[in-house]
């Protein structure tokens, strides 16, 4: 930060970087990222998987796998842009709860280093689609352990009522690990669960390993992966353990549920690698009061460039990073331009009362599922996202234009 009170990132001016680039903008700090990515690699030596749904683009890939860690895809798109960052199949683990032949396919195509099964359907695929393969593929069996994350419903999946894996209670997985056994082309090498994401507490995960200790002993596995969801914090009076903390609660939780010696304990956190690291910039295009009711700051962009307030009520902070210093009294929702009167970024956000059209508005901890769940609704095209490092910006996501709009028009 300027004596000014002027917010940098990577020695540049945020704001200035809005002047070049426009708004919406995502700004990452790249030397946050691979901090964050050195901090997993340390936490998680038995090997941990940066979670690609929380952010993806060549770059990002890229930057994971210069790190140390390898990638977890869950889709025929996320394992494209992988391969296409350089990643090898043996740095690769594939998810999914409904995996086609086609993704199966190009997965086992490029000897992927794991297979996370997570249906019965799945088995009878990959038994049909590995038959005669020279070496068998190896997978993980997806459970789910009956754990309550004490987090958002929709991103709870270590509960029995979810659509992935399978139930530890009723004894699918136990059945599921018995098929796949059966399979001379599928070697079982590990048992995998994710309970949900933003979880702020280290027991949920003991609570996992102790379900799931004695499934690794009775069917001989060599793995264990307990997943990522590690919170992050994103308003404030919100705190989150550390990466290590994290990793360091779950391998003691693994020796006092006797997890057989030697079990390679590994993980794939994905929010609490990105979403620090990034603020999205925006431009303020209307300021309507509404006495006695509601003060409106409306920026140039929304639910299309970060749609979890919406979806899951999430919460954030606002500020005008040319004035960071400044005092931050005026009461405002900060909403965007779509047609919907939901549409909102940040509900109470506290500004100066200077604020007003022109400005730059900064939202910060928006590394994670902003621009990774971005659409075109009312056909605005998707912001840009920028690298900055020891003074120097690099695009490693072009905004979209109004002509790519039409690119895919028959």
């Amino acid at each position: 930060m300027s004596p000014s009170g002027r917010l940098s990132i990577g020695g540049l001016d945020v704001c200035d970087l809005a002047a070049e680039h426009g708004t919406p903008l995502f700004v990452y700090d790249e030397v946050h990222l691979r901090s964050r990515c050195t901090e997993a690699v340390a936490a998680w030596p038995d090997g941990v998987a940066y979670a690609t749904k929380a952010f993806l683009c060549k770059a990002m890939a890229q930057l994971a796998l210069e790190e140390g860690m390898s990638l977890d895809v869950s889709t025929a798109g996320e394992l494209h842009v992988a391969l296409a960052a350089g990643a090898s199949g043996s740095d690769l683990v594939l998810h999914g709860n409904n995996k086609s032949d086609a993704e199966i396919d190009a997965a086992i195509d490029c000897g992927i280093g794991r297979i996370v099964v997570d249906s019965f359907d799945e088995i009878d695929r990959l038994q049909r689609l590995s038959h005669g393969l020279p070496e068998p593929i190896s997978v993980l069996l997806r459970v789910t352990p009956g754990v309550e994350a004490h987090t958002h419903e929709f991103v709870t999946t270590g509960v029995e009522d979810t659509k992935f894996g399978f139930s530890l209670q009723s004894g699918a997985a136990a059945e599921a690990a018995a098929r796949l056994r059966a399979v001379p082309s599928i070697d079982l090498v590990g048992a995998h669960a994710h309970i949900g994401s933003q979880v702020f507490r280290v027991d949920s995960f003991e609570q996992t390993v102790a379900m799931l200790a004695p499934f690794v002993a009775e069917h001989r596995l060599a793995e264990l992966c307990i997943g990522g969801g590690l919170g992050e914090a994103y308003v404030t009076g919100e705190t989150a353990p550390t990466m290590t903390e994290w990793a360091d609660a779950v391998r003691a939780a693994g020796a006092a549920n006797d997890l057989p010696e030697g079990t390679r304990i590994t993980a794939e956190p994905g929010r609490s690698i990105v979403a620090a690291a990034a603020i999205t910039l925006y431009t303020v295009g209307t300021v309507k009061s509404l006495p006695g009711v509601r003060h409106f700051v409306s920026v140039d962009g929304g639910m299309s460039d970060n749609p979890r307030p919406v979806l899951y009520g999430s919460g954030y902070e606002a500020f005008l990073p040319d004035r960071t210093t400044h005092e931050r009294p005026r009461c405002v929702d900060v909403v965007g331009k779509h047609c919907e009167s939901g549409d909102f970024i940040v509900k109470n956000a506290n500004l100066p009362d200077e604020v007003s059209v022109g400005d730059i508005l900064a939202t910060p901890v928006t590394g994670a599922y902003g621009h990774t769940m971005a659409s075109n609704y009312n056909k605005v095209p998707r912001p840009a996202v920028l690298f900055v490092r020891d003074g120097q910006a690099r695009v490693v996501v072009k905004r979209e234009t109004l002509d790519d709009l039409l690119r895919l028009d028959a």
